[in-house]
């Protein structure tokens, strides 16, 4: 632990909020240090350094002074538990965060080393270091503000393969069920509206995940010789990717649905700024911005299996297959939005072309509502620590967890939060967090934590 002894009175918003202020570089620097740590789950190659990400942050949470530190692992990458019991009376909270980060994309591209933590402009930039190792820094801040000693009971839960869907995370609940029980869970993996006002995240969008084949030929053929007549399956891929949508870019696969609207405004000229939308070019779908983005379904291609530009060659191509993602209403059950998507492309496949499915995934999605004691306290705490009063949105990405969280924790209040920004290029180049809203987070989960506590005693 980077800091001194300073522990904060529970009554006292001014105290606990100088004693975050101390901390905050010692958090910073911890953050950095596991930035470092190339903790990529999709990429066999980092695996050990997954386990190296596990390692440090369980070291984090003993020099913060936990008691119960364990590091669990179900079949699939190593998640980190931690535990504070509860002091008589007072409710029990989890902390969520995950450890493992995306892939860098190509290199080149990024302004500095994406493992090396580079200041600019009021934000650091490097990969994982708002999705979301920053959540685990909110985290440590908020408890080492308390000197180890929080006023309520905590356990900190931070999963190491968020990034590649959580695969055996059911299994980590289901068989660790009584060190993750809760009466609250907060969930540090999302976006806040805009830089310095908060969001709690009320509902999340689904998904599922599958790679689309099409085959025409038996083999390749010369392209002058028999093109115009035998159809190639780069064309036919094409052809059929292109019925997902129609003319005005909505979906246009029967069976997926749409939420009740958000009463959220979006500008859509805000949008195109914070998106890098060029001149020009469209916005795709007809309804509101905020339900496009967080009520309804969307499907993106992105990954194709054909010729590269620089090695092709005048060839009719015998397969073609891409990976299709598609996001899905929060509530619509993975599993039938899977059966629509396909049902669909068999149906639209163009000149009788051989289509296979393979590598499929899916997650449902959800709604979150805050409501209940504990989401009061926490509208109180962020609203006192950004000095605005906090929004509710949606997300259009999926975070399967909640639902987990959910079914097997009905009764317990689940708060879902984060400090990203329209801005924060998750999972892209340049991925960044603002220094501002990053102290005011770690300020609003001590202030929950103070109040909860103080709702206990009182």
């Amino acid at each position: 632990m980077r800091g001194g002894d300073t522990r904060a009175s529970l009554t006292d918003v001014s105290e606990l909020r100088a004693t975050v202020s101390a901390l905050l570089p010692g958090v910073l620097a911890d953050l950095a240090d596991l930035v470092a740590i190339r903790s990529v789950s999709a990429l066999p190659a980092h695996h050990a350094d997954v386990d190296a990400s596990a390692d440090a942050v369980a070291l984090l949470l003993c020099d913060a002074g936990c008691p119960d530190v364990v590091i669990v692992r179900e079949g699939g990458q190593p998640a980190v538990i931690g535990r504070w019991p509860a002091p008589p009376g007072a409710p029990t909270v989890c902390l969520y965060a995950h450890h493992d980060v995306q892939p860098t994309g190509e290199v080149a591209l990024w302004t500095s080393d994406p493992f090396v933590v580079a200041e600019r402009e009021g934000r650091l930039v490097a990969r994982g270091v708002v999705d979301d190792k920053a959540g685990i820094a909110v985290h440590l801040a908020a408890l080492r503000a308390f000197d180890g000693q929080p006023p309520v009971g905590v356990t900190v839960f931070v999963e190491g393969e968020e990034e590649i869907g959580s695969p055996s995370l059911a299994t980590i609940l289901e068989r660790h069920r009584d060190r993750l029980a809760a009466d609250a869970y907060v969930i540090c993996d999302s976006a806040n509206w805009q830089v310095g006002t908060p969001a709690f995240t009320t509902a999340l969008r689904g998904m599922c995940q599958f790679v689309v084949e099409v085959r025409t030929l038996d083999h390749a053929l010369h392209s002058g010789q028999y093109g115009g007549v035998v159809p190639d399956a780069t064309t036919a891929l094409i052809r059929l990717l292109a019925s997902l949508h129609d003319e005005q870019g909505d979906v246009a696969v029967a069976g997926l649905l749409r939420n009740d609207a958000f009463e959220l405004d979006y500008p859509s000229d805000r949008l195109r700024t914070e998106t890098g939308v060029l001149d020009g070019v469209g916005l795709i779908g007809t309804a509101s911005v905020a339900d496009r983005l967080w009520s309804g379904p969307s499907v993106t291609v992105i990954g194709i299996d054909a010729p590269s530009v620089a090695e092709a060659s005048p060839t009719l191509q015998p397969v073609a297959r891409a990976r299709v993602s598609v996001r899905l209403a929060p509530g619509q059950e993975g599993a039938a939005a899977m059966a629509a998507v396909k049902e669909h492309l068999v149906a639209h496949v163009p000149w009788g072309a051989h289509v296979i499915f393979s590598d499929p995934s899916h997650a449902t999605g959800t709604t979150v509502a805050l409501a209940g004691p504990i989401a009061d306290a926490a509208r109180a705490a962020y609203a006192e620590a950004w000095g605005v009063e906090p929004v509710e949105m949606g997300q259009g990405g999926s975070i399967p967890m909640v639902s987990d969280f959910q079914r097997l924790f009905p009764e317990a209040e689940i708060l879902v939060t984060g400090v990203c920004d329209p801005d924060s290029r998750m999972h892209g180049i340049d991925e960044s967090l603002d220094l501002g809203d990053f102290g005011k987070a770690c300020l609003a989960e001590a202030l929950l934590l103070a109040r909860l506590g103080e709702g206990a005693a009182s």
